[in-house]
């Protein structure tokens, strides 16, 4: 793990990708309402060429690329992560499930302590 320091440098011709790419998203999206009159594979096809033509452009602007390689890393990093063997996982979920009912009994027991000493002792409220 490096603690390298990143300078991030925007452009205004990566701004403005990234804008004309949410506007070809919007743009599909608004299709899909304005074709309303079209059959449906028409009206998907609308969101679908907005979707792809905002991906595609996105891809190649600079927040794009920086996405991409935070992609690349995070999917470096899980392969690398040890992931417990299945009795393990099992065991400590069983572990957890455990506390969790122990938990349980002890919070209603005090519970039920404070009720008694509140209503019955302190009050002398009797409940019925």
């Amino acid at each position: 793990m490096s603690n390298q320091q990143i300078e991030t440098v925007n452009s205004t011709a990566d701004t403005a990708k990234v804008v004309v790419a949410v506007a070809a998203v919007v743009g599909g999206i608004v299709g899909y309402y304005l074709l309303a009159q079209q059959p449906m594979v028409v009206r998907l096809a609308s969101i679908l060429v907005g979707l792809g033509a905002g991906v595609a452009i996105g891809w190649f602007s600079g927040p794009g690329q920086r996405l991409i390689g935070f992609g690349r890393d995070a999917w470096a990093e899980t392969k690398r992560v040890v992931w417990p063997e299945r009795k393990e996982t099992w065991m400590v979920t069983a572990y957890v499930f455990a506390f969790v009912f122990v938990m349980a009994i002890f919070l209603w027991a005090v519970d039920k302590s404070l009720e008694w000493l509140l209503y019955d002792l302190v009050l002398g409220w009797k409940r019925s």
